[in-house]
């Protein structure tokens, strides 16, 4: 008989959530194959190279295994008992002697993708008892979650596009064929779009290069960088001039429909468009087409978030949906509600906490728990009351992945004590002084906490462990809990992940106390390993909506006295004549993180780690197509080879984002055979969006020359 099983589960690397399907022989743990799950009701096959790599992770050799404390001879080994009484003591004695603040926290991308971490976290941070509190969320995200906060009266309730039911996709910023969305989580998003095509719909794509999705769009608009909230801008005044409001069955429920017409007036397109490198036409046929497809989606992300105005950005995106009717119904801008429901007892009008804190040195609004990750460092290397004496890492690796990185990289450095929950020694945790390794995806039990909230369709679905971890071995929940435990000398609550994730599908939507027909619980969901289709996202307004009006808020105070910094860019462009080219990040199909570098199946091939510059610019400059360049900016530079193409607007440069691996004392040696270059080196912690403090990677003024 053969000893080959099979075990299906979702894929945690990335948002998609794509169902998996693997072939493994139980008695040795040994993994034959990784396909997508044709079954699965939202992926339906789909699965991206990504994937793969899990049995790279659970097999790699690089992988810590066992706490390691740093010593005069080198890393050695030491035992969890012995890991959590010395954190809990020198944490302990820190505190006491700095107050609560002088620890940080930072919580890497991986902890969303996490189901026990998604749990845990909250009371971890509460036990440690310091406000200093930094994410990855900070660098990507801020954006959306404080326009949803405004707006709708919670930072959670974040529309998602209804993309496989809309006429009409505008893309701003993203390229989702790679990412397979990013606050939309929707796997296989080339055969959705492509079946908007079909449909007879149509899809356009704004951004300063030709990416993947630009491609196969049926029209691409380059755009200046951080430019895009002027288009918006224009889109909502040509929407007002045209009469062409349309707010369907939302039409008593919106505050500040005439602030609204009284700003966009200043935006016409023939304002606006020398400044963002889009004709008059083409802004006035995008508002045409948009107000009238018979539905209609504007989505914006990467691009549109992680810039100087993010916080305009992600309001305007709103603001549009909702004037051309698009907002709360089918095939526009909607609201999944997942089984497992975050916003599940949360009341109306509850006050919000952003910038009820400031950060000592920048000034920066507290928001969702946290500062934000680009003041990190100052709050580290800056004297004085509150200053961040030790940190703990989890699951992240800012010196890569957080502005101005080699800073950062020396603030970890200059700590009295650091603590790193990771399984890789990498460009951050060498810094640390106690390292504690977690379990890997395949040893975890999954459930989505948050990527459900973010779902193109309502589905729900959880996954036993693939291989059951050994008997030395803690996941990460096992050791916050006992870092806790360690520091408060109280024991953490007796809680599993899935006694909490079962209370809470009793107690939601479709749970059985909502005489809902599916009556979901764990054991429905460990009886259906493919996960079970909940239907397609549905009107909820204005009953979900938590604001204290009970209504749409379209012109929040925040968004508006944010414009006059907006309009400086009509008034006065500015340029840089020594840093003239401005760098943009590009997402790679192969890469998500910095630690999925150390997969040899994600590494392999030609070096993806290329500066892509227009001709126009290249010869003005000398430089040939793989010609190494330095890149340069006033917090430093790198240098890489040169990829010569027009799907970069002249003046703009782009290369990837999570690269790097070429630094000292690391142990990855995977990811260091194709180390490349961090983006970051050359990115300042300086350079933010001041309305959400999250981090301005996008339009960063650069010089280029050949090396």
């Amino acid at each position: 008989m053969s000893d080959i099983k099979t075990h299906y589960r979702n894929c945690n690397i990335c948002e998609a959530m794509c169902g998996i399907e693997i072939q493994y022989k139980a008695e040795s743990k040994e993994i034959i194959s990784i396909k997508g799950d044709k079954n699965d009701p939202f992926s339906k096959g789909h699965m991206c190279p990504k994937a793969l790599a899990l049995q790279d992770f659970y097999e790699d050799k690089d992988r810590l295994k066992s706490p390691i404390k740093r010593t005069a001879d080198g890393w050695q080994e030491i035992s969890w008992q012995q890991a959590f009484s010395e954190i809990g003591e020198k944490f302990n004695a820190i505190q006491s002697a700095y107050g609560k603040n002088a620890l940080g926290i930072y919580l890497g991308n991986p902890n969303a993708h996490n189901f026990g971490n998604s749990l845990v976290l909250k009371p971890f941070s509460k036990a440690l008892g310091t406000l200093n509190r930094f994410s990855s969320a900070s660098t990507d995200q801020m954006p959306h979650h404080v326009a949803a906060n405004y707006m709708l009266g919670n930072g959670m309730l974040i529309p998602v596009p209804d993309i496989d039911r809309t006429d009409f996709m505008l893309i701003i910023g993203a390229n989702p064929v790679v990412s397979n969305g990013s606050m939309m989580t929707a796997p296989g998003v080339l055969n959705r779009l492509t079946a908007i095509q079909k449909r007879g719909g149509k899809v356009v794509v704004v951004d300063p290069q030709r990416t993947k999705t630009a491609k196969m769009a049926d029209q691409h608009l380059f755009i200046r960088p951080e430019k895009d909230a002027l288009l918006l801008l224009s889109l909502i005044h040509c929407i007002f001039a045209n009469h062409q409001v349309r707010l369907g069955h939302l039409s008593d429920y919106i505050n500040g429909l005439a602030d609204i017409e009284q700003v966009a007036k200043d935006y016409a397109p023939e304002v606006v468009a020398e400044h963002i490198g889009i004709s008059v036409d083409d802004i006035k046929t995008l508002a045409t087409e948009m107000s009238g497809a018979e539905s209609a989606i504007c989505y914006s992300r990467m691009g549109a978030s992680t810039q100087s105005f993010g916080g305009l950005c992600q309001w305007l995106t709103i603001v549009l949906n909702v004037l051309t009717g698009n907002f709360d119904r089918e095939g526009g801008a909607m609201f999944p509600l997942p089984a497992f429901n975050l916003l599940r007892g949360k009341t109306a009008g509850h006050p919000t906490n952003f910038g009820k804190y400031q950060s000592r040195v920048q000034k920066m609004p507290f928001f969702n728990g946290e500062f934000p990750t680009a003041t990190l460092a100052d709050e580290i290397l800056t004297q004085g009351d509150g200053q961040i004496k030790a940190m703990i890492t989890i699951a992240g690796n800012p010196v890569l992945s957080a502005p101005d990185g080699q800073k950062l990289g020396q603030a970890f450095q200059s700590l009295e004590f650091m603590v790193a929950v990771d399984i890789y020694l990498n460009e951050t945790t060498k810094h640390a002084d106690i390292i504690l390794p977690a379990t890997t995806g395949l040893e975890n039990s999954h459930y989505d906490i948050f990527f459900h909230s973010f779902a193109v369709r309502n589905t729900a679905k959880y996954s036993a462990p693939l291989f059951e971890k050994t008997a030395h071995q803690l996941a990460d929940w096992e050791i916050l809990n006992g870092i806790a435990e360690a520091v408060t000398g109280k024991p953490a609550l007796p809680y599993a992940p899935e006694m909490i994730l079962d209370m809470e599908l009793k107690a939601g939507p479709y749970g059985k106390e909502s005489n809902s027909e599916q009556a979901l619980d764990l054991d429905k969901l460990k009886a259906n390993p493919h996960g079970i289709d909940l239907g397609p996202l549905q009107p909820s307004l204005p009953e979900r909506l938590l604001t204290a009006s009970g209504k749409i808020e379209l012109a929040p105070s925040l968004f508006i006295n944010d414009l006059p910094r907006l309009n400086k860019l009509v008034q006065s462009p500015a340029v840089d004549p020594h840093y003239p080219f401005e760098l943009i990040s590009r997402r790679l199909v192969k890469s998500h993180n910095t630690w999925t570098q150390n997969s040899a199946r994600l590494v392999k091939g030609k070096n993806p780690v290329t500066l892509e510059i227009h001709p126009t610019d290249a010869d003005k400059l000398g430089i040939c197509q793989g010609q190494l360049v330095v890149v340069s900016s006033p917090v430093g530079e790198v240098t890489l080879p040169a990829s010569v193409t027009d799907d970069v607007l002249a003046g703009v440069v782009s290369m990837p984002q999570g690269w790097g691996h070429n630094q000292a004392d690391t142990q990855m040696t995977i990811a260091a055979t194709q180390a490349g270059v961090s983006i970051n080196d050359v990115t300042a912690a300086d350079r933010v969006d001041v309305l959400t403090g999250n981090a301005a990677f996008n339009g960063t003024p650069v010089a280029i020359r050949a090396a």
